[in-house]
């Protein structure tokens, strides 16, 4: 099978397409024939290095959208043919076919394409925990999506929409303006914009927000503590340095901020999540956003362009 293969860690360039042979199933697992694999921020921090949590050599990647090939000993949820995504591979989804745990490979609805597939795994599960597993989101209060317009945000705007927040989600461009409110937050402001302070203020009745989930804290978390209402919360899913942040912002309205990473969720939030999504999937609630598809040979290049500021929607990668 074609595969993409790191054998070191470095720049997107240690990607390399492979020929290997397909994987070999155990107990409770399934082999996926991928239709689709999707490209994550976080693929590319491992591939550097940042996380030591693949072995050398490795093939990347945690989401694909594709169909059953093979079920292992013991699987009896799922057959050949079935339309499936993943939340995690063994053998890694930058492939023509990914080895699964089965509790990882999760039904797609046959109006989802498996490009969309793609874009649910990580992205979704991720906005899910974030908003409702740490940042514990309820309806009526004002939530601020910051770098709204990329998979994890265009999603986090969905959720939060279904469950009756007031949603504000920000982007450096136009298109990704265009595309935060197609998504159905309320409203679109541009953060490098100078008076965006005093226009989010008012949108949020002049006392701040009750939650924000921060892309890029090392820019943006010292002035987002400043932006919270009293009790308000600041989830941190990304971050590519340090920062420094005034405590008293914190003290004076008695606010917190929560880093995750989805790598920490539990067995039962998993479950509730993978629940969560299927459901929006269902009722039309959630729909992926595919911003550019590749040839799986472009792995290289879809992570140059995965961090390139004012990207929009899921990077696919087609085997």
């Amino acid at each position: 099978m074609k595969a993409i293969r790191v054998t070191a860690h470095g720049g997107p360039e240690v990607l390399k397409p492979e020929e290997m042979p397909a994987p070999e199933l155990g107990p409770g697992q399934v082999l996926v024939r991928v239709r689709a694999a999707g490209v994550n921020p976080v693929d590319t921090y491992i591939r550097a290095g940042a996380y030591s949590i693949s072995n050398l050599p490795y093939t990347p990647g945690f989401d694909a959208g594709g169909e059953i090939e093979k079920v292992g000993p013991e699987v009896t949820a799922f057959k050949k043919g079935d339309r499936v995504y993943t939340s995690g591979s063994i053998s890694g989804t930058y492939a023509e076919f990914a080895l699964c745990n089965v509790s990882t490979v999760h039904k797609l609805p046959p109006k989802i394409s498996f490009a969309e597939g793609a874009g649910l795994g990580v992205p979704y599960a991720t906005a899910y925990r974030a908003l409702f597993h740490r940042g514990r989101a309820v309806a009526a209060e004002t939530l601020l999506v910051h770098g709204a317009s990329g998979g994890v945000g265009t999603a986090a705007i969905q959720f939060a929409r279904a469950a009756g927040l007031t949603v504000i989600g920000t982007s450096g461009s136009e298109k990704g303006r265009k595309l935060v409110l197609e998504n159905g937050a309320h409203h679109a402001l541009d953060h490098h914009s100078p008076g965006f302070n005093d226009e989010l203020m008012r949108l949020a009745q002049n006392r701040g927000v009750d939650l924000i989930l921060e892309m890029l804290a090392n820019v943006n978390l010292g002035k987002d503590l400043a932006l919270l209402a009293r009790f308000g919360r600041v989830v941190v899913i990304g971050s590519r340095g340090k920062v420094e942040i005034n405590p008293r912002d914190t003290m004076s309205r008695d606010a917190s901020i929560h880093g995750m990473t989805l790598f920490n969720a539990t067995e039962s939030e998993l479950k509730s999540i993978h629940a969560g999504i299927y459901a929006g999937l269902d009722n039309g609630s959630l729909r992926p956003i595919v911003g550019k598809e590749m040839p799986l040979s472009d792995a290289a290049r879809a992570h140059v362009e995965i961090l390139e500021p004012g990207a929009s929607g899921k990077i696919i990668l087609v085997p």
